[in-house]
């Protein structure tokens, strides 16, 4: 199944079966035969034969849109199987949102350089989209997956969000026992701070949307954080950025019986995005397969 899937995406990628048959290496009819049974094995059309262009059927779009992810998945299985062809030398460059990288990211960077001191890795902290190609950006941290086809992608995080505030806060204004006790609190909003925003909680079958205001908002979680360390109101942020100040004693956690997030229906997911796929440079693929063992602790406590 996965190879005559890999022809259906060579075909739509090259635009005609005979194209798809030379980047391939096959004969033409041996393609054509592949989609035919792959048709017949799923029992719907994969394209619309009476155009003179080669097009999906609705039923094609939505296989191959979910059917290339399992091969992106299949391939990553079978690489992470195989020994590094060689001890990773070279530069690497690597982009990543500006509050992940410093809070989650920096920390653990010394410890990729000592396993690979042969790798010279440049890291950018930005929080703007980068064009991998036009960048010259090897590997890019990002929230959500890409809409590019053209890039590969790793899901290494479903992100987790906590209610936190600091002891000095929690003693002077008191400790919230229910989110409707929110409105009468300072909260320190992550977005732009003219829109209206909402809080949402859930405890078992039980849910709760909850207005906040305050007197501070910004789009990246630093300053958020900073001013929540200082005492200036209560915080919903990612698990990773809060951690160190649960860890020391600079935060304390609110409501944990509850499980909060600025979503209603959805969570943040966070993603390595790179070019290649199946053969990657090897400082590539290391740096990639350091993140997944680093960052599997946060995946369990996100379950």
């Amino acid at each position: 199944m996965l190879d005559r899937i890999r022809i259906l995406a060579q075909v739509v990628e090259s635009g005609s079966f005979s194209r798809a048959a030379r980047a391939l290496n096959l004969a033409p009819s041996s393609v054509t035969r592949t989609i035919d049974t792959l048709e017949q094995q799923l029992g719907v059309p994969l394209f619309k034969r009476s155009t003179r262009q080669l097009v999906l059927t609705e039923q094609g779009e939505y296989f191959l849109a979910r059917s290339v992810r399992l091969l992106e998945e299949a391939d990553q299985l079978v690489q992470s199987l195989q020994p590094l062809p060689e001890a990773p030398r070279g530069p690497l460059r690597v982009s990543v949102f500006e509050s992940f990288g410093a809070a989650w990211l920096a920390p653990r960077l010394p410890a990729f350089l000592a396993r690979y001191p042969g790798v010279r890795l440049e890291i950018e902290l930005d929080n703007r989209l980068v064009d991998l190609d036009a960048d010259n950006v090897d590997v890019a941290l990002r929230i959500g997956r890409p809409a590019d086809s053209g890039l590969h992608a790793r899901k290494l995080l479903t992100n987790r969000t906590l209610l936190v505030a600091s002891p000095g806060y929690l003693a002077q204004q008191g400790k919230p026992g229910h989110p409707d006790e929110l409105a009468t609190h300072n909260c320190l909003i992550r977005g732009q701070g003219r829109q209206r925003q909402h809080w949402h909680f859930r405890r078992g079958a039980e849910r709760r949307k909850v207005a906040v205001q305050g007197n501070l908002a910004s789009v990246g979680g630093t300053p958020l954080l900073c001013a929540a360390q200082a005492g200036c109101g209560l915080l919903l942020l990612s698990s990773w950025m809060v951690q160190q100040g649960l860890d020391d004693g600079s935060l304390q956690s609110v409501l944990p019986d509850w499980q909060a997030s600025p979503y209603e229906d959805r969570h943040d997911e966070i993603y390595a995005v790179f070019r290649g796929g199946r053969f990657l440079k090897p400082q590539t693929r290391a740096f990639i397969d350091f993140l997944i063992e680093a960052i599997a602790p946060l995946q369990e406590e996100a379950r």
